[in-house]
């Protein structure tokens, strides 16, 4: 386990090597930063589910708990979408990553995404975002609903003792700590939301991934009017935590997509030999 400091925390990072037989050829990897969600989440969403994956296709994996989750510091205050982004851009700096990135987000996570690339369009290579939107209005709309039915979206106990936390009572137990502590529902609630046109001027390659059987892909719409280029893919019948449930499916989109994106070094027939 690493500690950073970075705007003014300790922040929790993981981070996995390249597999040098996919990127080795092609001289610095491109790096990918994976983004977990709010309350119920933390880093081990990525970690078990598409972190491996990434690495063996060439990029240079880097995961962090964000701000009052997992084995990062909690300040009892600063949760607005800016302070997760404030908190982005200084880890960046932190770690000396200089270069453009591909920014993973899931739920939450991918609206930090957005709203990044939003500030620093120059800097990002690429968006997944898996359950998630930019921020737009429509999104800070439901995000009351979300957070007042955030047991909902739990998983099963596949995430257990993978970070330090167990199972599902226990991650529940977390996140209603954070809520009861920190002023993150107030402040995610009042979060500033970019103007549309700096959503708009997104131009890297946008992909978004959407459960069939949740809320969030309602917003697409949304997404096909600011960002044109983004490709939308629906996997039918899941629910919220997609990325955990079907890591499977999640990857199989995202992968060969990195690919034609221009976002992985890797060769094709690279790609087919990863573990499944």
């Amino acid at each position: 386990m690493s500690m950073v400091p970075a705007n003014g925390l300790s922040v929790h990072v993981e981070r996995l090597a390249p597999s040098e037989a996919a990127s080795g050829a092609h001289g610095a990897a491109p790096t990918a930063v994976l983004i977990h969600g709010l309350a119920m989440d933390t880093l081990a969403s990525w970690y078990i589910t598409l972190a491996q994956p990434l690495a063996a296709a060439g990029l240079d994996v880097v995961m962090y708990d964000l701000r009052g989750h997992g084995h990062t510091e909690r300040p009892a205050q600063g949760y607005a979408l800016d302070d997760f982004v404030d908190d982005l851009e200084a880890l960046l700096a932190a770690l000396d990553i200089t270069g453009p990135v591909s920014l993973f987000g899931n739920s939450f996570g991918g609206t930090i995404a957005f709203g990044y690339a939003a500030r620093h369009p120059e800097r990002v290579a690429a968006i997944v975002a898996v359950e998630a939107v930019p921020p737009v209005t429509a999104w800070r709309e439901r995000m009351p609903w979300w957070l007042a039915n955030a047991a909902a979206y739990l998983p099963d106990d596949t995430l257990a003792g993978i970070d330090g936390r167990g199972g599902v009572g226990r991650r529940a137990r977390a996140a209603r700590e954070v809520i009861a502590t920190t002023s993150l529902t107030s402040d995610v609630l009042a979060s500033r939301i970019p103007p549309e046109e700096r959503i708009a001027a997104i131009e890297c390659p946008v992909l978004c991934v959407y459960a069939g059987g949740a809320t969030v892909g309602a917003l697409a719409p949304d997404v096909r009017r600011l960002l044109p280029q983004a490709r939308i893919v629906t996997v039918p019948g899941e629910k919220h935590t997609v990325l955990v449930d079907r890591p499977d499916a999640v990857r199989d989109i995202v992968l060969p997509w990195l690919l034609q994106s221009g976002g992985l070094h890797a060769r094709r027939h690279q790609l087919a030999n990863i573990d499944q």
